[in-house]
């Protein structure tokens, strides 16, 4: 699991004490990792992240069309990835930039493992955690329709229990090519002590 690798990092480089951020997909790796090294990590930021409940896929928290979208793109894949076309990136990761930077963003656009978003997460022993937990929601992410019951914040967030929220504007990808500035000091918001 993609969550393993973290957690071989975090030992090899013996980190104690730090935040450990997770966005979109990453949301489900640091609850993973937050299970295997909970006495190393200060806080776990969820920027924008899906945030499972036990035993659930993160195919399990898209409304019916986008899944089946992912099922068909994985069907079209020789090696079981998923590339999302230009107009579907476009729409739901970067749908804040103008035309030419969504363009050139999706250059560096690669196919995905599937199989991780399928994956049913045995999460027990992350809502047993006392670490604590923020999250950073951008309000233009379009990645998630808000409301009828899927959506970043309050959806997604609400599952941590007691959680520092922090707000911005922008979408999915954009900021972290146009304003890293700005990301950087909403996740160091939602850092502090």
């Amino acid at each position: 699991m993609i969550s393993k690798s973290v957690v071989d990092y975090i030992k090899h480089l013996n980190l104690h004490d730090f935040i450990l951020v997770g966005h979109s997909f990453g949301g489900t790796v640091i609850q993973k990792v937050a299970e295997q090294v909970p006495d190393r990590i200060k806080r776990l930021v969820f920027w924008d992240a899906f945030v499972l409940k036990d035993g659930e896929s993160l195919v399990d928290q898209l409304p019916p069309p986008t899944r089946q979208g992912f099922e068909a793109l994985r069907k079209m894949s020789n090696d079981d990835t998923i590339m999302l076309p230009f107009e579907t990136f476009r729409a739901m990761f970067v749908n804040t930039a103008s035309t030419e930077d969504a363009k050139h963003f999706y250059t560096s656009v690669a196919p995905e493992p599937a199989k991780p978003l399928f994956e049913k997460l045995d999460l027990k022993a992350f809502y047993a955690l006392p670490t604590p937990k923020s999250y950073v929601y951008f309000y233009q992410d379009n990645v998630l329709p808000q409301g009828e019951g899927y959506g970043w914040h309050p959806h997604m967030s609400t599952r941590l229990g007691l959680f520092r929220l922090i707000v911005g504007d922008g979408d999915h990808f954009t900021d972290t090519r146009t304003r890293p500035a700005y990301l950087a000091q909403k996740i160091y918001d939602a850092s502090r002590d």
